[in-house]
């Protein structure tokens, strides 16, 4: 990012269906907003930059079954706007 200095990304967190929804949205949006947080830390990333959003479990890569859980969809994406 610090190359392209145009360039805009929105940071996208996921979780599984283990738990409620309710705790899986919350936990999906501190999971994106972490990610952001350290870019603009640790990595000196203009903040205006970047968006965070969280989508709890409505976009899961792998299907879950009862008592299964699966690491795949607890996942942060980087999306290049």
């Amino acid at each position: 990012m610090k190359q392209h200095a145009d360039l805009r990304i929105r940071i996208e967190g996921h979780t599984d269906n283990v738990v409620k929804k309710e705790a899986n949205q919350d936990l999906s949006e501190r999971r994106a907003a972490a990610v952001k947080a350290i870019l603009v830390k640790d990595f000196q990333i203009d903040g205006s930059r970047m968006e965070s959003q969280g989508f709890g479990d409505t976009k899961l890569l792998v299907p879950t079954g009862a008592n299964t859980r699966e690491p795949q969809n607890r996942r942060v994406e980087i999306i290049i706007r």
